[in-house]
């Protein structure tokens, strides 16, 4: 096994703590300054020469966190590491994944093109919002599904007369996964967008009559399109409402949303940090399915099996 050494963006600190304490090891040690006019700088405080290095960072807003990673990838070219490995739990502008209206920016592809150019030989990363996206790095990608974690435990609740509702088309697949395997009927909801951001439920694909629902999404963002849906299955007969989240960006005023809302109860994963508590929200951490991938890719070990959503 190559000398294994994981470090932490200042982003991800919280999360990088849980997979070391997971592989019983201690974060590496760098050191980090923002100057007053917002640049940032950084040093690894330990030789890295000839070592596999992992950097976990993931690249939500502020765009300082993406520059901090590509930073640190650089800063390890540069410090000849042998290997360095991208962690990012949660990809940022993963959402601008096409070109779907003329003069817009594929932000996708070029976030790919910069993490790949800083020097990065591999990315490990969790639920891209379309998984199309790994063709778009020149480097290996593997891609973990949070459901690993989240499906087990929805397995254990073992949910009467349970129905599995996708907020959208392009959730369907994943949805019915959880449904497969959780011996549960299969919801669709209809949704119409308007603009970023903003969503109109239109219509359920369904019976939510006197069914306890589960949500099944990979991000929420402002919450809005997730409570429309939360509240259009209440109108629609639905039981308890619960849901699950890979990436809880919540920006805004979504914890509001999703504690004025009737759903019982929002399990998410800690891809991002929770700024703030709330009663319905609780945490699931995926710090020991990213451990187990690095551990083996620094092995140079199969990790297909983490690739089952199961």
């Amino acid at each position: 096994m190559s000398s294994l050494i994981i470090f932490a963006g200042r982003s991800s600190n919280y999360l990088g703590q849980k997979i070391t304490k997971k592989l019983d090891i201690d974060l590496g040690e760098c050191d980090f300054k923002t100057f007053s006019d917002g640049e940032i700088w950084i040093k690894y405080n330990q030789n890295i020469r000839g070592c596999d290095i992992y950097i976990i960072q993931s690249t939500f807003a502020p765009a300082d966190n993406l520059l901090e990673l590509l930073i640190m990838i650089d800063a390890a070219k540069r410090a000849s590491a042998r290997r360095i490995n991208a962690v990012i739990p949660y990809f940022g502008y993963a959402r601008q994944d096409r070109k779907d209206q003329p003069r817009v920016s594929v932000t996708a592809k070029l976030v790919a093109n910069l993490i790949t150019k800083a020097g990065a030989d591999r990315i490990i990363t969790m639920d891209l919002h379309a998984a199309q996206i790994q063709g778009f790095f020149d480097i290996p990608v593997d891609h973990l599904y949070g459901s690993a974690v989240l499906m087990k435990h929805f397995k254990k609740m073992d949910i009467d007369n349970l129905a599995i509702a996708s907020p959208d088309v392009g959730g369907i697949k994943m949805a019915r996964a959880y449904a497969k395997r959780l011996n549960a009927e299969l919801i669709l909801i209809d949704k119409r967008r308007p603009k970023p951001n903003e969503a109109k439920v239109m219509n359920i694909i369904g019976d939510a009559t006197n069914k306890n629902v589960l949500i099944i999404d990979d991000i929420i963002d402002t919450g809005g399109s997730f409570v429309n849906a939360v509240e259009a299955l209440k109108n629609g007969g639905a039981k308890d409402i619960y849901g699950s989240c890979t990436h809880a960006v919540l920006s805004g005023t979504a914890i509001d949303k999703i504690n004025n809302s009737p759903i019982k109860k929002l399990y998410i994963s800690d891809t991002l940090p929770l700024k703030v508590t709330s009663p319905k929200i609780e945490v699931k951490s995926v710090a020991k399915i990213f451990a187990e991938a690095i551990i083996r890719t620094n092995k140079n070990e199969s990790i297909s099996s983490l690739f089952d959503i199961e």
